[in-house]
């Protein structure tokens, strides 16, 4: 691969996954566009999010990324946002209290707008449109006029996404992240719950802990820290005309840098070495992300690893495991032995969504017990092998939908029809996302004690 790279390069590789827009002039016309607009990140910020990754990669922190399957424009509002938000600190602060070490919190919001899709169409009734592809391209309402990609969607996606970035740096330096307000959401979680006597002892240590920093003067008022908290953004980079007039030369450095989120990733069907994304986020200097599915090989594996971190950097490369729950012990073991013969720095973050979607009643769904078991399986498997198991990755909304069956509510395929608000994949709903997070505390604790138990016989 050659060694010259700038923002454009992708345009002479192969691509996957790409619209067609009907008219091409118009379409330049808005990226043109677009490349004069402010940046959304900034080049600094993405640097913290690494070194924030590379703590998780030595195993001394753990990452918490989830949010939306796709965002719409139509659901795009004040309180979507805050109870995103709200949900994603309650996650965050469980999971900090079962690791006993950091959590880096990366949402996937203020751009995740582009889905792959199986298909290039889609039929109803004999009917067969192009298929919805995200906001940022189409429409997903089943008309002709509707499904043809429309370039002026990426400027309403940049608008949306300044917007919604607006609201989360508002909520993560103002105040709303107060510690202490967060721990007030997660108890009433726990008191609300069908399975609150099982929470009730994390909570309870929780509760602890705050009662005693507050005895000994540690406060919101004196320690900024209770009272704010990093947030960071993350999307698929998948319309890559969009990312390269986002894309901009660090002043301070001289890197080029994907200013539409801190964190890109690319996806499991666009993961070709010789193609179009592997080549555009090669070169943006971003953490980066990495999908893994059953079909990826070991060798084809390092390969992209050498194309997307040369210099082994720990914190650029997070590879995001999506196998499905039984198929986790068949497939994650080799690519973790691969990696770690080669000395690899990398982040292993579970995926434990996209390998487990069904159809029940109409509807595509997730079964709340196999995210789990794959979350479980991933677990066990890096316990196997002397691996950091080092964060989750899950679609998640603050909002109590009904798309995922099970968890403490026990939600039925009859359910389904309830509250199926989703533009795309089903997400877990606030209650069930809180409970994972219990539920990966558990694990993150027992890691941690098996771990401890070696070095207190050791003296």
């Amino acid at each position: 691969m050659s060694e010259q790279w700038q923002p454009a390069t992708w345009r002479n590789k192969p691509i996957c996954q790409v619209p067609s827009y009907p008219d091409p002039a118009a379409l330049a016309e808005a990226e043109a566009r677009i490349a004069t607009w402010p940046p959304l990140v900034f080049a600094g910020e993405a640097r913290a999010l690494k070194q924030s990754l590379g703590e998780v990669c030595e195993g001394r922190a753990f990452l918490l990324q989830g949010g939306d399957c796709a965002e719409s424009f139509a659901e795009h509002g004040a309180d979507n946002i805050r109870d995103f938000f709200r949900v994603f600190l309650q996650m965050s602060i469980v999971l900090t209290f079962g690791a006993s070490r950091p959590v880096v919190k990366v949402g996937r919001i203020a751009g995740q707008f582009a889905k792959p899709r199986s298909s290039d169409f889609e039929t109803r009734d004999g009917v067969s449109l192009p298929s919805y592809r995200g906001d940022i391209i189409n429409g997903i309402e089943f008309d002709a006029a509707s499904r043809i990609p429309d370039p002026e969607r990426l400027k309403m996606a940049y608008r949306q996404s300044a917007a919604t970035l607006n609201l989360l740096r508002a909520f993560a330096q103002g105040g709303y992240s107060n510690l202490e307000n967060v721990h007030e959401w997660m108890l009433g979680f726990v008191a609300g719950s069908p399975q609150a006597e099982r929470y009730q002892e994390l909570a309870d240590r929780i509760s602890e802990a705050m009662s005693f920093m507050t005895a000994i003067g540690i406060n919101s008022i004196n320690n900024p820290q209770i009272r704010e908290t990093s947030f960071y953004t993350s999307h698929e980079a998948l319309l890559l005309g969009y990312e390269q007039a986002m894309t901009r030369t660090d002043s301070t450095s001289g890197d080029w840098y994907a200013t539409s989120g801190h964190m890109i990733w690319i996806g499991d069907r666009t993961r070709q070495p010789d193609h179009a994304h592997v080549e555009f986020c090669r070169g943006v200097r971003n953490p980066l992300g990495l999908k893994c599915g059953p079909s990826l090989d070991p060798d084809e594996l390092l390969r992209l690893i050498d194309i997307l971190n040369p210099d082994n950097t720990p914190g650029r490369l997070t590879l995001i495991a999506r196998f499905g729950h039984d198929k986790v012990e068949q497939y994650l073991p080799r690519l973790i032995r691969a990696v770690e013969r080669e000395g690899r720095k990398v982040v292993w973050s579970c995926d434990p969504m996209h390998g487990n979607t069904i159809t029940a009643n109409g509807y595509k769904t997730r079964p709340f017990q196999r995210v789990l078991t794959e979350v479980e399986s991933f677990f066990a498997v890096h316990k196997a092998e002397g691996s950091h198991p080092g964060g989750i990755h899950v679609e998640m909304t603050g909002k109590n939908v009904t798309e995922c069956t099970g968890g403490a509510r026990d939600i039925s395929a009859d359910d389904l029809s309830d509250r199926y608000h989703t533009h795309c994949d089903p997400r877990l709903n606030a209650e069930q996302a809180v409970e994972l997070a219990f539920l990966v505390a558990e694990l993150l604790k027992n890691d941690r004690a098996v771990v401890a138990a070696p070095l207190a016989a050791n003296g």
